[in-house]
């Protein structure tokens, strides 16, 4: 028996180092193929050749995707970094190989600020004497937007004009968790601090209706008024035109309302002629990923750096915090950037450029604080994309200045708790709580309800009493006095003031600017220009951050990591391996939150 147990010993240790070695030769296998697939030759760019600006899909700031993403996404859209968008444009301007855009519109996702900018770069690209033509099978309001700026718009016969107006809509589920035995516990401070209204209310407060009736009427009446002064059709006729929803008119309709030039099935024969090309010549058709590696000739390369350090995402505490593989502002890891960029002498001045909708109460101050000793030393500009609202207004208050684009989301200053209380949910499974305390409140949030077996927490299962909701309530008051003493401090004003905007409600770019919440409209260059005069600098470099990994490193981070939650899972066990991620976020949440919650179509 004793020889069985050793030969067994030994057979099992065998096949586990026979294993090891073979994945480690695998291993390196894999990644000697990957990164040959990575490193890619520099494009040539050819005379004659035409920038085809595919408007379809994701715009985020930057495009940082995983080499995996393919096999974990069920999202088939392709992601566009908005930064090599606008310098695709910019390179195209001042390069003699291309003589023109070719705008390919479809359905774009992205808010409403992220498109200006692109617009913006196109009017000056058109400076140059070279042309700009669009087609699209299916036209959104965001990629008509930009195209309303093309010499020519041309549309599929069969094509869809999607051209309605804008609007938001809101899903309120107080209903739905009563009938799960659910109660959710707020505490806010804000009259229109809405992102708590779909877990308590069963319809729009009359509060957030005044506040998105505001800026979707102000974001759409940029839109017509841009669209208006490049197709030469008056505002009122484009909302004449909205209100027909042009969605299901057909393509003559659009036609004859000067809102294209032309239908037709295909693009490519006309630009052939415009560039003289024969019919059997093929075009040449660099896109933004190609003209990463072209030289760029615009931008200055000598002298000082000007930092820009892109925070796009959800604010959270901790990155163990995220479940879900998405773009996340941390505050541990965006406190360390802020500090290294302060302590680096080769960095002269920084540009902040935010995206960010808001979240943990707590990692917004931190990073605020982060930003407040930054500028004591250098001068750091906030550049706002889409959203800067809530947590992402925090994070931006203590800059120097504050650009915003005029249909950038922002404002929102205000504060709540949310606490879930699933007592009656317990009752339903028939779980009860036993508890022993020492003190008075020694049990607070203690009674979690779990899942049995597997042991995963999902929520509390007992109301907050009348004492410990009054404290809750101090809790989230305290970190809005905070939060108005940040802006204040900031913008030169004074609490009553910032009060008096605050209260959680949304404004646009050009109403932040009336009322002071932002110094400029204006994009990611005029920060930059504005951060090189404040730190009297005129010859500057640029450089982004948080530094992005080439697709090796990425590669080798993500088998790396792979590696380690399968072996970690092969020892706990897979139910307790999610359990402990669970648990992780539940440790790092914050229940003190500045967001805002809202989408535009």
């Amino acid at each position: 028996m004793q020889n069985f147990f050793k030969m067994m010993i030994a057979s099992t240790l065998g096949v586990f180092i026979a294993g090891m070695i073979l994945t480690f030769f695998s291993f390196i296998f894999m990644l000697g193929v990957l990164f040959s697939l990575g490193n890619e030759p520099a494009f040539n760019l050819q005379r004659n050749s035409v920038l085809k600006l595919n408007l379809n899909g994701i715009i985020t700031e930057r495009e940082n995707s995983s080499p995996f993403d393919f096999l974990i996404s069920g999202n088939n859209a392709p992601v566009h970094g908005l930064n090599d968008i606008l310098s695709a444009i910019e390179k195209a301007k001042h390069n003699n190989n291309i003589v023109g855009i070719y705008i390919h519109a479809g359905q774009m996702i992205t808010g409403y600020a992220t498109i200006q900018p692109i617009r913006k770069a196109l009017i000056d690209f058109k400076e140059s004497g070279k042309f700009v033509i669009a087609y699209g099978d299916n036209f959104n309001h965001r990629s008509y937007y930009i195209a309303s700026v093309a010499d020519e718009i041309y549309m599929n016969p069969d094509g869809i004009f999607d051209f309605r107006g804008l609007s938001t809509s809101i899903q309120f589920n107080k209903k739905v968790f009563e009938n799960w035995g659910m109660e959710m516990q707020v505490f806010k401070v804000g009259t229109f601090k809405s992102a708590v209204e779909p877990f308590i209310d069963n319809k729009m407060s009359e509060a957030n209706k005044q506040q998105v009736t505001s800026y979707l009427n102000d974001i759409w009446q940029t839109l017509l008024t841009d669209i208006s002064i490049n197709r030469n059709i008056p505002v009122e006729d484009l909302n004449k035109y909205a209100d027909e929803c042009l969605t299901f008119a057909p393509s003559q309709q659009i036609l004859n309302y000067n809102l294209v030039d032309g239908l037709t099935y295909g693009i490519d024969g006309y630009i052939k002629a415009l560039i003289g090309l024969d019919k059997k010549d093929k075009i040449k058709y660099p896109n933004v990923k190609n003209m990463k590696s072209v030289p760029d000739y615009s931008h200055k390369k000598g002298g000082n750096e000007i930092a820009i350090l892109y925070a796009e995402g959800n604010i959270i505490s901790d990155e163990m915090a995220s479940i879900y593989n998405e773009p996340n502002i941390t505050a541990k890891r965006y406190v360390k950037e802020l500090n290294n960029l302060k302590n680096d002498d080769d960095v002269k001045a920084v540009v902040l450029r935010v995206n960010s909708p808001g979240g943990s109460a707590y990692a917004s101050e931190q990073i605020c604080n982060a930003v407040k000793e930054l500028s004591k030393e250098k001068p750091i500009v906030v550049s706002m994309g889409d959203y800067a609202a809530s947590g992402g207004y925090y994070i931006s208050c203590m800059a120097n200045k504050i650009f915003a684009e005029p249909n950038t989301l922002t404002g929102s200053i205000g504060i709540f708790g949310l606490i879930p209380n699933g007592a009656q949910l317990a009752k339903k499974m028939g779980a009860t709580h036993g508890s022993v305390s020492t003190n008075k409140h020694s049990n607070f949030g203690n009674d979690v309800l779990s899942i049995p077996l597997l042991g995963i927490g999902l929520m509390p299962a007992r109301p907050l009493n009348e004492e410990e909701s009054l404290m809750m309530q101090a809790y989230v008051e305290r970190g809005y006095d905070q939060f108005l003493s940040r802006c204040a401090e900031g913008r030169n004003m004074k609490k009553e003031e910032v009060d008096a905007i605050g209260q959680g409600r949304v404004w646009t770019g050009n109403q932040a600017l009336d009322i002071g919440l932002i110094d400029y409209l204006g994009n990611i260059d005029d920060a930059i220009e504005e951060a090189a005069r404040i730190a009297d600098l005129n010859n500057y470099y640029t450089k982004e951050y948080p530094t992005t990994k080439g697709f090796f490193s990425l590669t080798l981070d993500e088998t790396l990591e792979g590696i380690h939650t399968n072996i970690y899972k092969n020892i706990v066990g897979k139910e307790i391996l999610e359990q402990k991620r669970i648990s992780n976020a539940w440790q790092n949440y914050d229940c003190r939150q500045a967001v805002i919650s809202t989408y535009i179509y």
